[in-house]
């Protein structure tokens, strides 16, 4: 992995807490957490439900504030949300009356860089994801699938130096969320974004990855950190290698045992 520079994203100590304002008990959602992501870098987070992932993710986000520790993007402190970072949500949310192409550049026009530029970028994306053709199609006219290419193609065209993946391929039939997988990859090799991506299946965590964090149960922390030696460029029927097995069977059972180990 020799493309890999500097820390793009670097957690150090972090520590998030909730506190009930009617009851004032606090609820702490991530403890100690310790963990940088490489230029360049596919990163996935796998854990139980209410692990804390996605307040990982708000916190990279800015939308959450950490109660100690903290959370920088390239040795500059994360202090709110910022043009550095774009995410894909689970839905796609496109605006229904906007066509591929007017969708792909909404989050640069909220930013007011609009230019020939930027739609020379867009429709560089709307190719890179595979909806060359269709940037006149209005969302209702697109499957699931390329609704998110849509929501992907508009993600990279604001041009993040981070892009976070927040379950971005749930909401998919088990066919068309493979067939994604496979995509992200290709589209992960041409864009070299460093991406940090959400998920709860693990063989999708395995296949994309260059590492794998495991969280622990609640309060979050990180159990794990998984190096994925499997070779680039990757297929789908990789899924069916032993060595791929072994490393979904070896992160299930971590996370099955609700294991306590804290990385050091």
């Amino acid at each position: 992995m020799s493309r890999l520079m500097a820390n793009k994203l670097t957690a150090e100590n972090l520590n998030v807490i909730y506190k009930n304002n009617r009851t004032g008990k606090e609820v702490p959602a991530l403890k100690d957490i310790n963990l940088d992501i490489k230029e360049g870098e596919f990163v996935c987070i796998v854990g139980p439900s209410g692990c804390g992932k996605t307040t990982f993710l708000n916190t990279v986000l800015g939308l959450v504030k950490p109660s100690q520790g903290d959370i920088k993007i390239d040795q500059k402190k994360i202090s709110g949300p910022g043009k550095d970072r774009a995410t894909v949500f689970q839905s796609a949310s496109l605006l229904p009356w906007r066509t591929v192409l007017k969708n792909v550049l909404y989050g640069v026009e909220l930013q007011k860089r609009l230019s020939n530029k930027t739609e020379a970028l867009a429709q560089k994306n709307i190719e890179m994801v595979g909806l060359k053709g269709f940037e006149n199609s209005y969302p209702h006219e697109l499957s699931g699938g390329m609704q998110q290419r849509v929501n992907l193609a508009r993600a990279l065209t604001v041009d993040p130096a981070l892009l976070l993946l927040d379950e971005p391929l749930s909401a998919l039939d088990a066919q068309t969320r493979e067939y994604m997988q496979e995509e992200i990859l290709r589209i992960w090799n041409e864009s070299r974004k460093t991406s940090l991506f959400i998920t709860h299946q693990i063989d999708e965590a395995v296949f994309l990855a260059d590492r794998v964090f495991i969280f622990g149960a609640r309060p979050g922390r990180l159990v794990e950190i998984i190096d994925i030696d499997i070779p680039r460029p990757r297929s789908l029927d990789i899924k069916r290698n032993t060595r791929f097995l072994e490393y979904t069977d070896y992160i299930w059972s971590k996370i099955e045992k609700g294991t306590s180990e804290q990385i050091v």
